[in-house]
Protein backbone atom coordinates (compact mmCIF):
# COMPACT_ATOMS: atom_id res chain seq x y z
CA UNK A 1 0.00 0.00 0.00
CA UNK A 2 1.48 3.24 -1.06
CA UNK A 3 -0.02 7.20 -0.03
CA UNK A 4 0.79 10.33 -1.30
CA UNK A 5 2.07 10.93 2.37
CA UNK A 6 4.52 8.27 2.72
CA UNK A 7 5.83 10.01 -0.76
CA UNK A 8 6.60 13.46 0.77
CA UNK A 9 8.29 11.33 3.75
CA UNK A 10 10.33 9.41 1.35
CA UNK A 11 11.43 12.49 -0.81
CA UNK A 12 12.34 14.40 2.29
CA UNK A 13 14.33 12.26 4.57
CA UNK A 14 15.42 10.53 1.48
CA UNK A 15 17.56 13.72 0.21
CA UNK A 16 18.55 14.70 3.46
CA UNK A 17 19.94 11.14 4.38
CA UNK A 18 21.93 11.12 0.86
CA UNK A 19 20.83 7.79 -0.31
CA UNK A 20 18.93 9.52 -3.70
CA UNK A 21 15.62 8.52 -3.61
CA UNK A 22 13.02 9.98 -5.94
CA UNK A 23 9.79 11.02 -4.68
CA UNK A 24 7.90 9.12 -7.40
CA UNK A 25 10.12 6.23 -7.73
CA UNK A 26 10.05 4.98 -3.86
CA UNK A 27 6.22 4.44 -4.37
CA UNK A 28 5.02 3.65 -7.71
CA UNK A 29 8.42 2.49 -9.07
CA UNK A 30 9.15 5.27 -11.30
CA UNK A 31 12.88 4.55 -10.63
CA UNK A 32 14.10 1.74 -13.20
CA UNK A 33 14.56 -1.12 -11.89
CA UNK A 34 17.56 -1.57 -13.98
CA UNK A 35 19.32 1.66 -12.46
CA UNK A 36 22.91 0.68 -11.45
CA UNK A 37 22.14 2.12 -7.62
CA UNK A 38 18.88 -0.38 -7.22
CA UNK A 39 19.58 -3.11 -9.26
CA UNK A 40 17.14 -5.16 -11.46
CA UNK A 41 13.68 -6.12 -10.18
CA UNK A 42 10.94 -8.25 -12.08
CA UNK A 43 8.02 -6.28 -12.84
CA UNK A 44 6.34 -7.58 -16.66
CA UNK A 45 7.91 -8.89 -19.64
CA UNK A 46 7.15 -8.04 -23.60
CA UNK A 47 3.86 -10.55 -23.59
CA UNK A 48 0.94 -8.22 -24.01
CA UNK A 49 -1.50 -11.37 -23.38
CA UNK A 50 -0.75 -12.08 -19.74
CA UNK A 51 -1.74 -10.20 -16.81
CA UNK A 52 -0.12 -11.89 -12.99
CA UNK A 53 -3.43 -10.80 -10.57
CA UNK A 54 -1.34 -9.99 -7.21
CA UNK A 55 -2.48 -8.89 -3.42
CA UNK A 56 -0.48 -7.55 -1.13
CA UNK A 57 -0.82 -7.14 2.82
CA UNK A 58 -2.71 -10.16 3.44
CA UNK A 59 -3.64 -12.60 4.64
CA UNK A 60 -7.22 -10.92 6.28
CA UNK A 61 -9.29 -13.38 7.89
CA UNK A 62 -12.31 -12.14 6.60
CA UNK A 63 -11.42 -11.26 2.97
CA UNK A 64 -8.82 -13.76 1.85
CA UNK A 65 -11.01 -16.35 2.27
CA UNK A 66 -13.66 -14.84 0.23
CA UNK A 67 -10.93 -13.84 -2.73
CA UNK A 68 -10.04 -17.45 -2.75
CA UNK A 69 -13.47 -18.48 -3.37
CA UNK A 70 -13.80 -15.79 -6.34
CA UNK A 71 -10.46 -17.65 -7.60
CA UNK A 72 -11.73 -20.94 -7.57
CA UNK A 73 -14.70 -20.09 -9.29
CA UNK A 74 -12.94 -18.65 -11.73
CA UNK A 75 -9.84 -21.00 -12.38
CA UNK A 76 -6.99 -18.33 -11.79
CA UNK A 77 -4.12 -18.54 -9.85
CA UNK A 78 -2.56 -15.58 -8.23
CA UNK A 79 0.39 -14.03 -6.26
CA UNK A 80 0.12 -13.16 -2.60
CA UNK A 81 2.54 -11.01 -0.82
CA UNK A 82 1.98 -11.61 2.67
CA UNK A 83 2.86 -9.74 6.00
CA UNK A 84 4.94 -12.06 7.98
CA UNK A 85 3.03 -10.79 10.94
CA UNK A 86 -0.58 -11.43 9.66
CA UNK A 87 0.65 -15.04 8.65
CA UNK A 88 1.63 -15.93 11.84
CA UNK A 89 -1.42 -15.13 13.17
CA UNK A 90 -3.04 -17.04 10.15
CA UNK A 91 -1.15 -20.39 9.21
CA UNK A 92 -4.54 -22.52 8.57
CA UNK A 93 -5.06 -19.66 5.99
CA UNK A 94 -1.94 -19.33 4.38
CA UNK A 95 -1.85 -22.87 4.18
CA UNK A 96 -4.91 -22.44 2.21
CA UNK A 97 -3.88 -20.13 -0.20
CA UNK A 98 -0.94 -22.78 -1.11
CA UNK A 99 -3.13 -25.73 -1.58
CA UNK A 100 -5.39 -23.75 -3.86
CA UNK A 101 -2.69 -23.07 -6.28
CA UNK A 102 -1.31 -19.74 -5.43
CA UNK A 103 1.79 -18.71 -5.20
CA UNK A 104 3.05 -16.69 -1.85
CA UNK A 105 5.91 -13.40 -1.65
CA UNK A 106 7.63 -11.87 0.94
CA UNK A 107 5.96 -8.33 1.73
CA UNK A 108 8.07 -8.19 5.54
CA UNK A 109 7.15 -8.30 8.46
CA UNK A 110 4.82 -5.25 9.54
CA UNK A 111 5.23 -3.03 6.84
CA UNK A 112 7.82 -0.48 7.19
CA UNK A 113 9.03 1.78 4.97
CA UNK A 114 12.29 -0.29 4.27
CA UNK A 115 14.19 2.64 2.29
CA UNK A 116 14.48 4.22 5.50
CA UNK A 117 15.08 1.09 7.34
CA UNK A 118 18.28 0.47 9.04
CA UNK A 119 20.22 -2.93 6.98
CA UNK A 120 19.83 -4.66 10.44
CA UNK A 121 16.68 -4.40 10.81
CA UNK A 122 15.59 -4.63 7.14
CA UNK A 123 17.38 -8.26 6.92
CA UNK A 124 15.57 -9.33 10.08
CA UNK A 125 11.99 -8.21 8.53
CA UNK A 126 12.89 -9.72 5.69
CA UNK A 127 14.35 -12.97 7.34
CA UNK A 128 11.35 -12.96 9.93
CA UNK A 129 9.22 -13.13 7.28
CA UNK A 130 10.70 -15.93 4.94
CA UNK A 131 11.29 -18.34 8.06
CA UNK A 132 8.01 -17.79 9.58
CA UNK A 133 6.30 -19.03 5.67
CA UNK A 134 8.42 -21.41 5.53
CA UNK A 135 7.62 -22.72 8.77
CA UNK A 136 3.96 -22.65 7.72
CA UNK A 137 4.20 -23.92 4.31
CA UNK A 138 7.30 -25.96 4.12
CA UNK A 139 8.77 -24.04 1.04
CA UNK A 140 11.17 -21.61 0.24
CA UNK A 141 9.23 -17.75 -0.45
CA UNK A 142 11.11 -16.89 -4.04
CA UNK A 143 9.62 -13.39 -4.45
CA UNK A 144 9.74 -10.18 -2.46
CA UNK A 145 8.04 -7.07 -2.72
CA UNK A 146 9.05 -3.82 -0.93
CA UNK A 147 6.04 -1.91 1.25
CA UNK A 148 5.19 1.33 -0.90
CA UNK A 149 8.00 -0.28 -3.21
CA UNK A 150 10.34 2.13 -1.24
CA UNK A 151 13.62 0.62 -1.66
CA UNK A 152 17.23 1.41 -1.43
CA UNK A 153 20.61 -0.61 -2.96
CA UNK A 154 20.50 -1.82 1.01
CA UNK A 155 17.00 -3.29 0.31
CA UNK A 156 17.60 -5.38 -2.71
CA UNK A 157 21.02 -6.38 -1.87
CA UNK A 158 19.07 -7.59 1.91
CA UNK A 159 16.49 -9.65 -0.40
CA UNK A 160 18.86 -10.76 -2.64
CA UNK A 161 21.54 -12.17 0.14
CA UNK A 162 18.10 -14.06 2.13
CA UNK A 163 17.61 -15.73 -1.80
CA UNK A 164 14.67 -13.69 -3.00
CA UNK A 165 13.77 -12.04 -6.26
CA UNK A 166 12.88 -8.03 -5.81
CA UNK A 167 9.02 -7.78 -7.39
CA UNK A 168 7.61 -4.64 -8.03
CA UNK A 169 4.13 -3.31 -10.45
CA UNK A 170 3.04 -1.55 -13.48
CA UNK A 171 -0.36 -1.81 -13.00
CA UNK A 172 -2.10 -0.13 -9.81
CA UNK A 173 -4.41 2.42 -8.44
CA UNK A 174 -5.65 3.09 -5.10
CA UNK A 175 -7.92 0.47 -4.31
CA UNK A 176 -7.15 0.28 -0.59
CA UNK A 177 -9.23 3.93 -0.17
CA UNK A 178 -11.38 3.58 -2.93
CA UNK A 179 -14.78 2.50 -2.08
CA UNK A 180 -15.85 1.82 -6.05
CA UNK A 181 -15.05 -0.97 -7.53
CA UNK A 182 -15.79 0.11 -11.11
CA UNK A 183 -13.54 3.06 -10.55
CA UNK A 184 -10.81 0.63 -9.61
CA UNK A 185 -11.27 -1.98 -12.47
CA UNK A 186 -11.77 1.07 -15.19
CA UNK A 187 -8.38 2.60 -13.81
CA UNK A 188 -6.58 -1.04 -13.70
CA UNK A 189 -8.49 -1.43 -17.85
CA UNK A 190 -6.72 1.38 -18.78
CA UNK A 191 -3.06 1.06 -17.55
CA UNK A 192 -3.49 -3.12 -18.72
CA UNK A 193 -4.47 -1.55 -21.79
CA UNK A 194 -1.83 0.82 -22.52
CA UNK A 195 0.53 -1.71 -21.61
CA UNK A 196 -0.95 -4.04 -23.96
CA UNK A 197 -0.69 -1.45 -26.93
CA UNK A 198 3.09 -1.32 -25.61
CA UNK A 199 3.49 -4.77 -26.22
CA UNK A 200 3.56 -5.33 -22.38
CA UNK A 201 2.69 -7.82 -20.15
CA UNK A 202 0.56 -6.07 -16.91
CA UNK A 203 1.85 -7.04 -13.26
CA UNK A 204 -1.53 -5.29 -11.08
CA UNK A 205 -1.52 -5.03 -7.39
CA UNK A 206 -4.60 -5.39 -5.50
CA UNK A 207 -5.29 -5.60 -1.57
CA UNK A 208 -6.73 -8.05 0.26
CA UNK A 209 -5.25 -6.98 3.19
CA UNK A 210 -3.83 -3.91 5.17
CA UNK A 211 -0.90 -2.98 6.96
CA UNK A 212 -2.66 -0.79 9.81
CA UNK A 213 -5.76 -2.96 10.10
CA UNK A 214 -6.22 -6.85 9.83
CA UNK A 215 -9.64 -6.97 9.16
CA UNK A 216 -9.38 -4.50 6.59
CA UNK A 217 -12.52 -3.45 4.23
CA UNK A 218 -11.58 -4.74 0.83
CA UNK A 219 -14.97 -5.60 -0.82
CA UNK A 220 -14.50 -2.96 -3.56
CA UNK A 221 -10.64 -4.86 -4.13
CA UNK A 222 -11.81 -8.66 -4.48
CA UNK A 223 -15.17 -7.34 -6.71
CA UNK A 224 -12.73 -5.10 -9.12
CA UNK A 225 -10.65 -8.63 -9.50
CA UNK A 226 -14.06 -10.19 -10.44
CA UNK A 227 -14.36 -7.49 -13.22
CA UNK A 228 -10.84 -7.81 -14.22
CA UNK A 229 -11.09 -11.51 -14.72
CA UNK A 230 -14.77 -11.67 -16.29
CA UNK A 231 -12.95 -8.61 -19.14
CA UNK A 232 -9.29 -10.21 -19.88
CA UNK A 233 -10.14 -14.13 -19.19
CA UNK A 234 -10.84 -14.65 -22.70
CA UNK A 235 -8.32 -12.56 -24.54
CA UNK A 236 -5.63 -12.92 -21.78
CA UNK A 237 -3.80 -15.76 -20.11
CA UNK A 238 -3.78 -15.02 -15.79
CA UNK A 239 -0.06 -16.31 -14.92
CA UNK A 240 1.46 -16.14 -11.30
CA UNK A 241 4.67 -14.20 -11.13
CA UNK A 242 6.82 -17.13 -10.96
CA UNK A 243 6.08 -17.76 -15.16
CA UNK A 244 8.51 -14.79 -15.58
CA UNK A 245 10.80 -15.87 -13.19
CA UNK A 246 12.78 -16.89 -16.29
CA UNK A 247 12.34 -13.47 -18.32
CA UNK A 248 15.59 -12.15 -20.39
CA UNK A 249 17.06 -8.90 -16.99
CA UNK A 250 16.92 -6.80 -20.04
CA UNK A 251 13.17 -7.11 -20.52
CA UNK A 252 12.40 -5.90 -16.76
CA UNK A 253 10.69 -2.70 -17.35
CA UNK A 254 8.50 -0.66 -15.53
CA UNK A 255 6.16 -0.53 -18.28
CA UNK A 256 4.73 2.85 -17.45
Amino acid sequence: MATFASVGVLASLGAAAGVGLAAGGCAYAALSPRSRFFGAALIAPLQPGELALTFDDGPNPVWTPRLLELLAVQQIRATFFLLGSRAHTAPDLVRRIVAAGHLLGNHSWDHPILALTPRAHILEELRRTSDSLEQITGRLTRYFRPPFGARRPAVLLAARELGLLPVLWNAMTSDWNEPSAQRIAARLTGKIDRLARRGRAANIVLHDGGHLDPRAYRAPSLTAAGMLIARYRATHRFVTLDAWDLTAPGEFATGN
